[in-house]
């Protein structure tokens, strides 16, 4: 990396901090020492609270600089960490205070919520779904897999994750040590949208308090999203499922995974050799975080 690179990157950060985004950087490759004197002087440029991500071993198919949307705030081997700042008052999934939600849920234990929730109505899609999807699995699980919405086969079953996409994530489940009576599995939006279309802002809003319930309830240690839907209800970021997949992210203090959905495996199956990379990422984060709560 020559000098005039490094004058460029310093532009286009700076940039983008004055446009009000957060800015964070690693400097990958072989440069060794020299990228690390010109990480440092961009860290000078760009002042506090900015700072590179990594820098060190080079990891395949990335370019030299690879730039995030949230600060990073520690690091392990082979995994890069963000944690999304969080509003002035307790927010949402999807970026509203918690209190303008409507729903008071704290004296509702799961079999509770699950029976309101079958008689929810705070959305269209009541109108047309035949069952709830509420969830199912271990209640007391240390790992939450969180997909967008149900399929027709889990709108008629009640029951998430029970056709092909289901059955692909059951595997995907066993390849990497569990079965799905020892995880919790649920979705953003209770009710199917017509079609299997993608869910709707103010869908994902209504559904929303029944979800923050679940995983107060539950208290996994560990949250697997699964796809980009869900990933961008959970960390309220647009960012580019190539992008998210590459992190660990945190909602309310508990690390969040992204990694392909089973469906979009079904429909390219080359991306399952990305796919079985990110699992073995969610079993590795999920035992430290069992062996550290021991």
């Amino acid at each position: 990396m020559n000098p005039n690179d490094v004058g460029a990157i310093r532009r286009y950060l700076l940039a983008r901090q004055g446009c009000g985004m957060d800015v964070a950087y690693r400097v990958l490759g072989d440069a060794g020492a020299a990228c690390a004197a010109e990480a440092a002087a961009v860290a000078g440029v760009l002042g506090g609270g900015v700072g590179p991500a990594a820098i060190g071993a080079p990891r395949r198919n990335e370019r030299d600089i690879v730039m995030l949307t949230s600060p990073v705030v520690e690091r392990k081997p082979g995994i890069r960490v963000t944690r999304e700042p969080k509003p002035a008052e307790q927010a949402s999934l999807f970026g509203e205070p918690a209190k303008k939600a409507g729903l008071d849920l704290s004296e509702y234990d799961l079999p509770k919520l699950d029976t309101l929730v079958s008689t929810c109505v705070r959305c269209r899609l009541a109108e047309g779904r035949t069952r709830t999807v509420f969830g199912s699995g271990d209640p007391h699980a240390k790992i939450i897999f969180i997909g967008e919405a149900p399929g027709r086969e889990e709108d008629l079953q009640g029951l998430p994750f029970v056709g092909r996409a289901g059955q692909l994530l059951t595997k995907m489940l066993a390849a990497i040590g569990f079965s799905r009576d020892e995880v919790y599995i649920t979705n953003i939006l209770k009710c199917r949208p017509p079609n299997n279309r993608e869910p709707q802002e103010d869908e994902m809003a209504a559904c929303e308090p029944y979800l923050l319930r679940q995983l107060e309830l539950i208290n996994p240690v560990i949250i697997c999203a699964l796809g980009r839907i869900a990933a961008h209800g959970l960390l309220k970021k647009p960012t580019a499922l190539s992008i998210l997949r590459q992190g660990v992210h945190y909602y309310n203090d508990i690390p969040v995974v992204v990694v392909y959905h089973p469906a979009a495996l079904l429909r390219n199956p080359n991306l399952k050799r990305d796919a079985w990379e990110d699992l073995k990422m969610v079993r590795k984060l999920y035992d430290e975080a069992i062996g550290e709560g021991a």
